[in-house]
């Protein structure tokens, strides 16, 4: 499944999928109807999103078609709220190792899976008094996501950075020009796009938050919107739409990728002190 229209809501986006999967099996609405014991009306309803995807509907279409869950997954996506205490949890073990591409915004830090150790540590030191051992377990849980550009068969990645990001001290010189020299590294990789976007932009958009977009094959986009302390994991379609907007906006001020890499390099330089 592959359109990522973030306009449309989970019930919409399920019913596409299985539009598009019975026709792939050469199914007409009434032959699936009949197959699923349901009337030839309800598929209709649910193929244009008018009727939600019900979980024991679901599983039969899983079992007909032996879509691997596809289908509960996209209707636990309609149905379950990600407003909890595991919000992270959620989007660390369900959608990340899931996602195909990633569209993603910071305005004050490198990315955490694009951080290095010292990065990271620094980080985690200045964000407020932890032991020292929580701080390690951080670090290291943080160095696990890193992971994510070196499957087997990466994400596409898309990175948006203010460019106030190359320049604000975070754990000292060195721990600066090492993080650059990582990030010049990983834009030159195929499956990474990263943008840098002009401290000196008239667009307010990035000054509400860092976020994430992440898209999978069998289920809607999610995004993952940081704030103070805490953070969200949604998939309504409302506030995806909104995130979309932002990150367009945002990206029609970045610097071209070329220019966003001269850029993370001349800053390298110059916590280096070589220029």
């Amino acid at each position: 499944m592959s359109d990522l229209d973030p306009c449309l809501t989970p019930a919409q986006r399920a019913g596409r999928e299985l539009a598009r999967v019975r026709g792939q099996a050469g199914l007409t609405q009434a032959r699936l109807a009949a197959r699923l014991g349901i009337s030839p009306s309800l598929v209709a309803h649910v193929e244009r999103g008018a009727r939600t995807l019900k979980p024991d509907l679901a599983q039969k279409c899983d079992e007909l078609f032996a879509t691997d869950g596809r289908f509960t997954r996209l209707c636990r996506d309609i149905t379950t709220s990600f407003g909890s205490p595991l919000w992270f949890a959620r989007w660390l073990d369900e959608i990340e190792p899931r996602a195909t591409i990633f569209r993603s915004w910071d305005p004050l830090l490198v990315p955490g899976f694009l951080q290095t150790e010292q990065y990271a540590r620094a980080v985690f030191r200045g964000h407020r008094k932890l032991p020292h051992d929580e701080i390690e377990k951080r670090v290291q849980a943080r160095m696990l996501r890193n992971t994510l550009i070196d499957r087997d068969n990466p994400p596409e990645i898309w990175i948006l950075m203010d460019e106030g990001v190359l320049h604000r001290n975070i754990g000292g010189r060195e721990t600066m020009a090492e993080q650059l020299d990582h990030l010049s590294s990983v834009a030159e990789r195929h499956n990474i796009t990263l943008q840098v976007v002009p401290s000196d932009t008239t667009c307010t958009d990035g000054l509400l938050g860092a976020f994430t977009i992440a898209h999978m094959d069998d289920a809607p986009a999610t995004v993952y919107v940081d704030s103070a302390g805490n953070g969200e994991v949604s998939t309504e379609h409302g506030l995806v739409s909104l995130i979309w907007g932002r990150y367009d906006r945002l990206r029609s001020e970045a610097y071209r990728p070329g220019d966003s890499l001269v850029k993370i390099k001349e800053a390298g330089e110059r916590w280096t002190g070589t220029i």
